[in-house]
């Protein structure tokens, strides 16, 4: 399953940027970054390609590394072809793209620069895929 980062602005050379690129060197998964504009639309809908759909929120669920493994898990074996992340922008995500998106995922109940949300995020895809497999990076006890 295709694991498709889409985030507003641009990381650039940054030391989150530095961790984005660890992280996804790391991944055995296939993964792909995507960097909108800070404003303006960005075209989520593709129908010739359907995926899931999760949106970095505030107001969204907090799961334990396991349970989101467990889902993504879940998604690929379900045949999943891609799960797209999408961060937004400062002002986060509409009403009606919250009520399309097949999940709403928060960090925790703080608010995190956009840039650290990105590097959290693949820091956690890359636990999600390496508990999936068995690996010891993730010592849960």
């Amino acid at each position: 399953m295709l694991l498709h980062i889409i985030a507003r602005g641009k990381i650039g050379r940054s030391p989150e940027g530095d961790l984005v690129d660890r992280y996804a060197k790391r991944l055995t998964w296939p993964v792909k970054l995507t960097e909108w504009p800070d404003t303006g639309a960005g075209k989520l809908a593709d129908p010739l390609n359907p995926c899931r759909t999760v949106l970095l929120d505030e107001r969204g669920k907090a799961m334990t590394s396991e349970d989101f493994a467990a889902l993504l898990g879940r998604w690929r074996d379900d045949g999943v072809r891609e799960t797209r992340f999408v961060l937004g922008a400062a002002d986060g995500h509409s009403d009606d793209e919250r009520a399309s998106a097949d999940l709403l995922l928060a960090f925790g109940p703080a608010t995190w620069p956009h840039m650290l949300a990105r590097a959290m995020l693949m820091e956690q895809l890359y636990r999600a895929t390496t508990i999936l497999a068995g690996h010891p990076y993730h010592r849960a006890g």
